[in-house]
């Protein structure tokens, strides 16, 4: 943040941004928390207060730290924003975060091209918060990364298992919490933070309809999308089924993954998957109650969009690549493709402890036809090591992942 530039950070609710950007400003910081009612129709009513409060700053030798918490309730203030930084950019630091892209998608809000770093915040990752075990190491296998010397003395969170963070998710206040609040905390989450933001911010007609699409759209998490099927299950015309998947991702609470087009295949897929941000919401949101005893009557499917979950946010993270899958109208299917600096990785997720080279044979397949751009492939499995299937082909351990 020393660069003369605006931040902008977006995310899902409860992915941390308050916490992580209160600990990092300083204590003298102007704050507008958008989130206090009072706070916010004071700035809708009248946005050049926010102008004035800036102004009545002290100048000091560094630049004062301006935070707009939930800055898309009032799109206004990217203009006033763009108008403070133009006149002297290095007399404040301005940071805005939100939890909804769609107010200001649908307004035409500024979103300070040429002016602003936009950051996104997630769910955290294995990184973030390790497991329980830990690769060996004495792992006969190579492994494709290194794993930190040493663990923090006292990690911001407890360790958890496989099942658990198929269970509960990954967002920070349900890791950090007691196990036995986790299952009200997420599913306030989905009644209140989803449902009630979501009612506020946007243009839904028919309550009763969304609230069976959004049922409808958790428990077929991770599933190619049947728009056909979705609008008949609920009544809702197929346009604007799509456009409800839109204004879940403009929420930042799912996303897709397209189908992998660059292939010579003719008899392909092209229709793409959607996932949830987090199981622990898309559980609670699909009407069913996080337990470990869920996970365990599903536990494949499940493991495969906690996998997607993970890629997918630290690709966001890296800022380049993308994710996608493979699947023919025979039913032959690669979990997952990652594109990454023109390189190709095929990846098949198996809620296995044995994996087996019959377990690659679509990766084997998806290497034969992709000589150059893709060298190896992998199997994310519960293998207690590494395991080397084939001369090109890897099983991982999830917790190496």
């Amino acid at each position: 943040m020393r660069r003369p530039f605006v931040h902008l950070l977006f995310g899902a609710r409860q992915t941390g941004k308050s916490t992580l950007l209160r600990s990092l400003i300083p204590q003298d910081a102007l704050v507008f928390d958008l989130s206090d009612p009072q706070e916010r129709s004071r700035l809708l009513a009248n946005p050049d207060l926010f102008v004035q409060a800036c102004r009545a700053l002290p100048e000091t030798k560094t630049r004062r730290v301006v935070l707009v918490d939930e800055a898309q309730s009032v799109p206004a203030l990217f203009d006033a924003v763009q108008h403070l930084y133009d006149q002297a950019k290095r007399r404040w630091l301005f940071i805005l975060c939100g939890s909804s892209a769609r107010k200001l998608r649908l307004t035409g809000a500024n979103l300070l091209p040429g002016r602003s770093f936009l950051h996104r915040l997630y769910p955290l990752t294995l990184v973030e918060h390790p497991p329980l075990s830990r690769p060996p190491a004495h792992a006969d296998s190579p492994l494709p990364f290194q794993w930190p010397a040493a663990a923090s003395p006292k990690p911001l969170f407890p360790a958890w298992d496989l099942e658990t963070r198929l269970a509960y998710g990954a967002l920070p206040g349900m890791v950090a919490s007691e196990e036995a609040d986790r299952i009200e905390l997420l599913r306030a989450y989905s009644h209140i933070h989803l449902e009630e933001e979501i009612r506020r911010e946007a243009l839904v007609r028919d309550w009763g309809a969304f609230v069976r699409f959004l049922q409808l759209a958790a428990r077929e998490s991770g599933q190619i999308l049947n728009y056909a099927a979705i609008s008949q299950e609920t009544g809702i015309s197929q346009p604007t089924v799509k456009s409800y998947y839109q204004l879940l991702e403009d929420m930042f609470v799912g996303f897709q993954i397209r189908a992998f087009g660059k292939s010579p295949r003719k008899n392909l897929l092209s229709t793409p998957k959607f996932l949830f941000f987090d199981l622990g919401v898309r559980h609670t949101a699909a009407g069913l109650s996080p337990s470990l005893e869920l996970v365990r009557a599903n536990p494949g499917q499940l493991f495969e969009q906690w996998v997607g979950i993970e890629l997918w946010i630290r690709l966001q993270y890296l800022g380049n690549g993308g994710l996608f899958y493979q699947r023919t109208r025979g039913g032959a299917e690669v979990d997952y493709i990652l594109e990454h600096e023109g390189h190709l990785t095929p990846i098949e997720v198996k809620w296995t402890e044995h994996p087996s080279l019959s377990d690659a044979r679509h990766l084997l397949t998806f290497l034969d036809e992709h000589p150059r751009q893709a060298r190896r492939g992998y199997v994310i499995c519960r293998c207690p090591r590494p395991l080397r299937l084939h001369d090109k082909i890897l099983a991982l351990p999830w917790y190496c992942l």
